[in-house]
């Protein structure tokens, strides 16, 4: 996965279209979410598309996200999401501002407020299974 960095310098250079095509790409390089992970259980609350994300914890107590969604520029979002947290200590993402970290992209803007409703939620859940984690280790 690209570091959010390198996402942003590519995205900076583009306009609208190219900005959907571009989210639709990051969503298609995610890693595939077995179809049994997609469970009540890790749905996102919130979301107009189904939106599904399964943590797991790597080497070095690292967390490691897998996602999924109906919906290519959702998925696409995701991407952006797990991008500014993927394979870092639980303790860091806890502490990471991932919306401040996602506001250059200002997706309010580039996309309807249905397709960014569900980002709050995407983070507060990210966010918090990190909190739990970093507290029992």
């Amino acid at each position: 996965m690209q570091s959010l960095e390198d996402i942003l310098e590519e995205y900076e250079f583009l306009d609208g279209d190219e900005r959907y095509r571009l989210l639709i790409e990051l969503g298609r390089e995610l890693e595939p979410m077995p179809d049994a992970l997609k469970t009540d259980a890790t749905l996102v609350r919130g979301c107009s598309a189904s939106v599904w994300v399964y943590p797991t914890t790597g080497q070095g107590g690292r967390l490691h996200f897998l996602a999924d969604s109906n919906a290519a520029i959702t998925k696409g979002i995701v991407a952006l999401v797990l991008a500014a947290v993927q394979d870092r200590p639980a303790a860091e993402v806890a502490q990471t501002d991932i919306a401040a970290r996602l506001a250059p992209f200002d997706l309010r803007n580039q996309l309807s407020s249905n397709r960014t409703q569900g980002v709050p939620n995407m983070i507060a859940l990210v966010r918090d299974h990190a909190a739990r984690l970093a507290s029992a280790g």
